[in-house]
């Protein structure tokens, strides 16, 4: 356990034991969209850091994904569906209106004993919901828990549109989370905001109840995402900037403490500019965007998975989660593997 929490209370800690991400195998590169749209692999890798997605074809839905991932996660972590007493998944593209994906992600793994549910918090919903998946765990008798971020963000991509076309894949990423007792680590702490007067920078408006299904879209391009990217990009180094320093100051922490920051890879630029204004060195800021896209509330689990995996964190290590989505929302959690 690090010096910085010796003092902290130890019981009911919720511990990282597992984790796991599934892609689609198909493959969308630059080139590809090239051949779509006006664009070129220059100008896409220049503005976003990003070379290829994983895109889902016919029946790769997003439970489909989640269910993958979370395999993945409860092989790592020795445990099966029926162990588990919560289920959460993070998305915006749900599996449909209703029941939640993680109904279907239940049914799919057997998880008998678990209550389930969906979170929507855009990008930032996978920090969200790992920061309520530890208070429930830390003061309530949940013993072990599943979060998933899932996203089948093609689904709802405007193809010609080439501002925004290029940004996004599909993936799915998952954490098994496990109550432990006098631990010294697992998640430290967390913090999370919103601001819903930026709710136009990232968007997509049909179809709820303010653009119902029943009624005919006065623009058909409300069915598909819509972003203000220089808005966007203002907000994110911002917000991801304070969400990490609050992390570190309120843990004690400093940048020699930190292991790696893994961030919602929303684009190669951003986290730069973020981690520049951390003064964050590149061997601690991890950035797999090039090969996945923007898989949203994926991920942040889909890019630890691949630290994981390859070696990049080890027990001990001090890790922090970073995200920022629609909404506006933003968070991070900071944790001890």
């Amino acid at each position: 356990m690090h010096k910085e929490f010796e003092d902290c209370p130890l019981a009911n800690r919720a511990v990282i034991t597992g984790c796991g991400s599934f892609v689609p195998p198909s493959v969308l590169t630059n080139e590809d969209l090239a051949r779509k749209v006006d664009t070129s692999d220059e100008w896409i890798t220049t503005r976003t850091g990003i070379k290829s997605r994983h895109i889902t074809t016919d029946g790769e839905t997003t439970a489909y994904l989640a269910t993958e991932a979370a395999k993945r996660a409860l092989d790592y972590a020795g445990l099966k569906g029926d162990d588990l007493d919560i289920i959460t998944v993070a998305t915006i593209t749900p599996e449909m209106v209703f029941p939640s994906t993680a109904c279907f992600v239940q049914q799919a793994l057997g998880a008998r004993k678990a209550w389930v549910f969906d979170l929507a918090a855009a990008c930032s919903g996978f920090v969200y919901s790992l920061h309520l998946v530890q208070q429930l765990m830390e003061n309530a008798r949940i013993d072990n828990a599943l979060v998933i971020g899932a996203e089948t963000l093609t689904k709802i991509t405007n193809w010609k549109d080439r501002a925004s076309c290029i940004l996004f894949g599909d993936g799915a990423g998952a954490v098994v989370l496990q109550r432990k007792d006098n631990a010294g680590r697992g998640i430290l702490y967390s913090t999370l905001g919103a601001d819903g007067t930026y709710w136009e920078s990232l968007n997509c408006r049909a179809h709820g109840s303010r653009h119902p299904v029943s009624r005919p879209l006065s623009d058909p391009d409300m069915a598909y995402m819509q972003i203000k990217g220089r808005e966007v990009y203002q907000q994110a180094v911002r917000r991801i900037v304070e969400a990490v320093t609050d992390c570190m100051s309120h843990c004690g922490l400093t940048i020699n403490d930190v292991a790696m920051v893994i961030s919602h890879q929303m684009n190669a630029r951003i986290i730069e500019s973020a981690a520049k204004r951390l003064e964050l060195p590149a061997e601690k800021v991890f950035i797999n965007i090039q090969d996945y896209g923007n898989t949203s509330a994926a991920s942040v689990p889909i890019a630890f998975d691949e630290c994981m995996r390859k070696g990049k964190l080890k027990k001990g290590d001090i890790v922090i989660f970073v995200a920022f989505g629609a909404g506006v929302t933003w968070g991070a959690n900071i944790i001890e593997i």
